[in-house]
């Protein structure tokens, strides 16, 4: 069992913050794995009968936990998981609880509205920096080609295409028809690996409509709760709203650069591959990091562009451009666009190649190449 030191580090200090913790990501990203990995843990499996028997009076439970650090898998399977969360934390501070889920809970009104302020909230994303180290010190290489789900990594880009689609069967059936009661199973499925294939791309509703065989509403309430299940992460566009300027149309990123491979029956990888998925790692690895960043992207009417946008508000605009390898001039063209917009943004070309930090000097101004620690360090203030 891989000892994930970073995540169980966010735990352990929301822990120090809260006496619930909700741990929630996508399905098979490891919360089993880390919630048994938990130091002096009692772990309780919800999906076991004997387990919900036991939980039927939450607080004889918890009253025989008392000091104890507890963690609640699979927690959807209670009858109602909010209300036993909220007893515990209401009536047992004292009982460290962290809760696995499906993501979907956390969508709905009444776990939200019974647990607010009384939860502190761990995203588990898909692998990212620190979990190479502890997988073995893995190349960056394997992990863009396979993916950050565990097994799916572990397994090599020799995953079977057969395991890909078994995700998205059982996301469909666990996850989205327990607690939004969509219709239409093969327009849903059949949405989301057009949005694999499409990632990071600029989004329009209608142009997935047809194929879809839906309407344009449908697809919006689609894409809601993708985002909302965190499948996809949709960056709308920055701006100030300069006539010159995209402001409507959002990008969507899937959740994981193993999947859209496989959607786009991928066989070997190319060094453009490697690009897009970078891309998507970076933004991944800014989640993790950082779970409340809000990422924009800016583009212009004239193609000129920008992958990555932050508004730091009194800090100022921090613009990234994604590369796989160290940029040429032809490559700034976005970066030297926004800085003729924005001559106080700072800009950044983010780059897994370099081993020290430079300044490139434009006649709009400076851009710096960096790489990941560079770009989170400059968003953690």
């Amino acid at each position: 069992m891989v000892t994930r030191s970073f995540w169980l580090e966010r735990i352990e200090s929301a822990l120090s913050r809260r006496s619930v913790v909700w741990l929630f990501g996508v399905r098979r990203a490891g919360k089993t794995v880390l919630c048994r990995s938990l130091e002096d843990v009692e772990y309780f499996d919800c999906e076991l009968p004997s387990v919900r028997r036991s939980l039927v009076d939450p607080e004889r439970f918890f009253a025989s936990l008392r000091g104890k650090k507890v963690a609640l898998d699979e927690i959807h399977r209670l009858p109602d998981p909010s209300e036993t969360l909220k007893v515990a934390a209401d009536h047992f501070p004292d009982v460290r609880v962290v809760a696995t889920g499906s993501s979907t809970l956390a969508a709905t009104a009444k776990f939200s509205d019974t647990l607010t302020g009384r939860k502190a909230t761990v995203w588990l994303t898909p692998m990212m920096s620190r979990d190479l180290v502890d997988f073995g010190g893995h190349a960056l290489e394997r992990r863009l080609w396979s993916g950050g789900i565990p097994p799916f990594f572990l397994s090599g880009p020799d995953s079977p295409a057969e395991e890909f689609q078994e995700w998205l069967d059982s996301f469909w059936a666990r996850d989205i028809q327990e607690l939004f009661r969509l219709e239409r199973r093969g327009s849903f499925l059949r949405f989301v690996e057009l949005l694999l294939v499409h990632s990071g791309g600029i989004f329009e509703a209608t142009s997935y409509a047809g194929p879809c065989e839906v309407s344009r509403t449908t697809i919006t309430n689609y894409l809601a709760v993708l985002e909302e299940t965190k499948i996809v992460h949709v960056l709308r566009p920055f701006s100030t709203r300069r006539a010159t300027e995209i402001v409507a149309a959002p990008k969507v990123y899937a959740f994981d650069t193993g999947f859209v491979r496989h959607a786009r029956a991928l066989q070997a990888p190319r060094p453009e591959d490697y690009g897009r998925f970078w891309e998507h790692y970076v933004l991944n690895e800014v989640y993790a990091r950082i779970p409340a960043a809000q990422a924009q992207y800016w583009r212009t009417k004239q193609h000129h562009g920008v992958d990555l946008v932050f508004d730091r508000r009194a800090r100022g605009l921090l613009a990234a451009e994604c590369k796989w390898s160290e940029p040429d001039a032809e490559e700034l063209r976005g970066l030297r666009a926004l800085l003729r917009a924005y001559p106080s943004a700072a800009c950044l070309v983010v780059t897994p190649v370099t081993s020290r930090e430079y300044d490139i000097g434009l006649e709009e101004g400076t851009v710096t190449v960096t790489g990941l620690e560079g770009l989170i360090e400059r968003l953690s203030g």
